[in-house]
This record gives structure tokens, C-alpha cells and sequence, in this order.
């Protein structure tokens, strides 16, 4: 596995995942509230079968799962091993790849690329640069489906499972800036559960289609 966007955040997070990975995967067997719709608004124009990138896949359920159950091709992304073990196990007919998501590259292109409940256990200060490489690894009207936080707040950490995780995100308002910036038109742009001024910052779910200015041909 490539090291080089192992920081602390990643350290501590695929730590974490490796110990709790049998008490998510029970946990985390189905969709929690409107997932699915979101998945299908995701799928909406895809081709059939698609070509479809999950970063920070987990252990593969439930999107993978109902991504490969409705015959799309699917290659999953993740920093932790113990997630990983189980992915493979129950999806051997996915390909999957261990990486923290900063360091994965591909020369493939993908219709569609998933970075659901990810991209917040990542340093901000690589989103801008994470969210323009996504547009490079999609394909024309390629989409992207990721969840964010949903408040402005200084980087922390919390538990799960009696482990600690670390988590940082842009604003909402600055997240869309950054997905403009970077090429993309909002399908979908909502909150999934709004910030508690406590200890829930709440989590944005987001739907985007690449803009087509960027692949179209010059003339």
C-alpha cells in the first residue's frame, strides 16, 4: 500500500477501522435514511453496466453491495485492511484495492465515482485538490456522490465503538465553491441530519454531475 498520504488522520482512522471492523460490518448492513435515493439519483444516466469507483469502500456494504447487486462493475478503495478482508470475502467479483484514497491513482476513467462518509475523515486542506483529481478520473457526465460535514468547525476527533476517529470538513457553503471550482453542477445538495451545536455537526449528502465544458472539444 502506497504510504505517502498516510498523516495522522489516516493513521489514526485506518487504526481504528482495523479494530472495529467486525462490530461496523454488523452494525452497517443496510441503507440509513434516503441512501438509496441518493444512489439512484447517482445512477440516473449512468450507462448500464457502469464503470464505478467506491472510495473509502469500507467493508463493501451496503452501496457496493447494491451497486454490484444491480450488475455495475465496482472497484473499492480503502486504507483498512480489516475492512477490506470483509469486502473481498462477500464481493469477490468487485475489485479491491488497498490505498488511502490521496494516494490512489488510475489511468482508468470511471461513469461514476462514490466517496460517501470519507471525505470528512480527511484533512480539509486536501479537498480542493482531491475533489479536482475526481473530475480528472471521471468520464464525460461522469457523477460523484459524497457526504461532507454540515457545519463550520475546527478539525476534532470522537468515538466509535469505543474508538477515536479524526474528522475535519469545510463549511457547507465553502464544500459547494470547491466542487464549482472544480467542474461539477449540483443534481443533489442536502442535509442529512442538521448540526446539534453539540457534538453532531451535522452531514451534508451531495449528487454532482461533471460539467460538460469540461470535455468538450475546442473549435
Amino acid at each position: 500500500m502506497a504510504t505517502s498520504g498516510m498523516d495522522e488522520f489516516n493513521r489514526k482512522n485506518r487504526d481504528s477501522y482495523d479494530a472495529i471492523a467486525s462490530r461496523w460490518n454488523a452494525a452497517r448492513s443496510g441503507f440509513v435514511a434516503r441512501e438509496q435515493t441518493y444512489l439512484d439519483a447517482f445512477l440516473d444516466g449512468l450507462p448500464d453496466p457502469a464503470q464505478l469507483l467506491d472510495l473509502g469502500c469500507g467493508s463493501g456494504r451496503p452501496l457496493a453491495e447494491y451497486l454490484l447487486a444491480a450488475g455495475h462493475r465496482v472497484t473499492g478503495v480503502d486504507q483498512s485492511t480489516a475492512m477490506l478482508a470483509l469486502a473481498r470475502e462477500r464481493f469477490p467479483q468487485a475489485r479491491w484495492i488497498e490505498s488511502t484514497i490521496e494516494d490512489y491513482a488510475s489511468d482508468e476513467h470511471f461513469d461514476g465515482i462514490l466517496c460517501w462518509d470519507v471525505l470528512f475523515h480527511i484533512d480539509r486542506a486536501r479537498h480542493r485538490r482531491l475533489l479536482a483529481g475526481f473530475a480528472a478520473m471521471l468520464k464525460p457526465a461522469g457523477r460523484l456522490m459524497l457526504t461532507s460535514g454540515g457545519s463550520a468547525h475546527p478539525a476534532f476527533t470522537d468515538t466509535m465503538f469505543d474508538r477515536e476517529f479524526c474528522y475535519d470538513s469545510h463549511p457547507p457553503e465553502t464544500l459547494l465553491g470547491l466542487l464549482d471550482a472544480a467542474g461539477f453542477d449540483l443534481v443533489v445538495n442536502e442535509f442529512m441530519n442538521l448540526p446539534t451545536g453539540g457534538r453532531d455537526k451535522g452531514r451534508v449528502a451531495i449528487v454532482a454531475k461533471k460539467r460538460p465544458e469540461l470535455f468538450a472539444i475546442p473549435t
